[in-house]
């Protein structure tokens, strides 16, 4: 029988984040970021954990993150804090005059940055082996809209919101049951598809599980007859 390995699906990403970063904002939320990997991109907000990322956005894109960890042993995915602001208007903003202040409070007033997207930036230029205050104007900008953090593994199965892998449709007939054993028959995460989270997962499960439970009732109306 054909059956894919078990992987985790909608789910949070492990990243090495350095001590001081991870237990100053373990928990804090990245809100209204765009999220893009290659041509993939998801909008929404995304949670820091003390063992990397995850969250709503995160869960959009969990299947390309995945393959691209699988085939790649590492995932670069693209943060923009700002992504409604045009790189013009970006580079205006920080055009400014900072005067006294601090780049912190500058990026918090002027762009709007909350503490761990601005925390997040310094995390990378430490990362890059570069002070966030010695980025030009246009670099700074750059990074705001396109923040790269490295992933390395999915969370583990037990801690996704469901899987992927499972019994091939392939193994079943048109009743979803399993040809190779007649009156089992497979229907949910038992098989191997996925779906975002939000209400796909359940309807699917439903579905496939009103399915399955009628070729059941079939398969048993047509042993009983032959029975006769």
């Amino acid at each position: 029988m054909t059956i894919s390995p078990l992987r985790s699906a909608n789910c949070g990403f492990t990243v090495a984040w350095s001590d001081i970063f991870r237990d100053r904002f373990e928990g804090h939320p990245l809100k209204g970021i765009a999220l893009s990997l290659g041509s993939q991109t998801a909008r929404g907000e995304a949670v820091i954990t003390r063992s990397g990322v995850e969250g709503g956005a995160i869960y959009v894109l969990s299947a390309h993150l995945r393959e691209a960890i699988a085939s790649s042993g590492q995932a670069t995915l693209h943060i923009a804090l700002r992504p409604d602001l045009e790189m013009q208007d970006l580079v205006a903003q920080l055009s400014r005059p900072r005067g006294r202040q601090s780049l912190s409070n500058f990026l918090r007033k002027t762009v709007h940055l909350s503490p761990a997207a601005i925390g997040l930036l310094q995390e990378t230029a430490i990362a890059s082996g570069v002070s966030l205050s010695s980025l030009s104007t246009i670099g700074l900008a750059g990074l705001i809209n396109a923040v790269p953090v490295k992933l390395d593994s999915p969370a583990p199965i037990a801690r996704a919101i469901s899987t992927a892998g499972g019994i091939s449709f392939d193994e079943l007939d048109s009743d979803f049951m399993i040809r190779r054993v007649p009156g089992l028959f497979a229907a949910g995460e038992m098989l191997d598809w996925e779906a975002p989270t939000g209400g796909y997962l359940l309807q699917a499960s439903f579905a496939t599980g009103a399915a399955a439970g009628r070729g059941a009732l079939k398969w048993l109306e047509s042993r009983m007859a032959n029975s006769e």
